[in-house]
């Protein structure tokens, strides 16, 4: 399966996909984050897995309405994968959600943040 072509979506509204960019690859997850997307994380998992190229990761984190201890496992798999490959993985935007249970489980500010107007914190 082709990167661009990664998409899980839910009945609820909630997915997680994962394409290319000229920039890098981006992982998109929306809605609650939660157990029920658990197949679709370890799809994009395996893919970022195969692809893993040194090439920037960006996961797009800023329509999650909730998430849940599955959903941060997997935005820290793909942050570790980053690290043990080389690759750059950093969260765009994520919402007050993401970046409230990060907080919660002491992870806040270990994951690169970028702002959709390019600075960092």
């Amino acid at each position: 399966m082709d990167l661009d072509q990664t998409e899980q979506r839910t009945a609820t509204g909630s997915g997680i996909s994962c394409r290319t960019t000229a920039d890098g690859t981006v992982v998109t997850l929306w809605g609650e984050v939660d157990a029920a997307l658990r197949e679709a994380a370890g799809e994009v998992m395996a893919l970022l897995a195969v692809h893993a190229t040194g090439i920037p990761v960006v996961i797009e984190a800023k329509d999650v309405t909730f998430i849940d201890s599955s959903g941060i496992a997997f935005i820290l798999q793909v942050y570790v994968l980053g690290q043990e490959t080389g690759t750059p993985v950093s969260l765009r935007d994520p919402s007050e959600a993401v970046v409230e249970v990060l907080d919660m489980v002491g992870i806040g500010g270990r994951i690169p943040v970028v702002h959709e107007s390019g600075e960092a914190s």
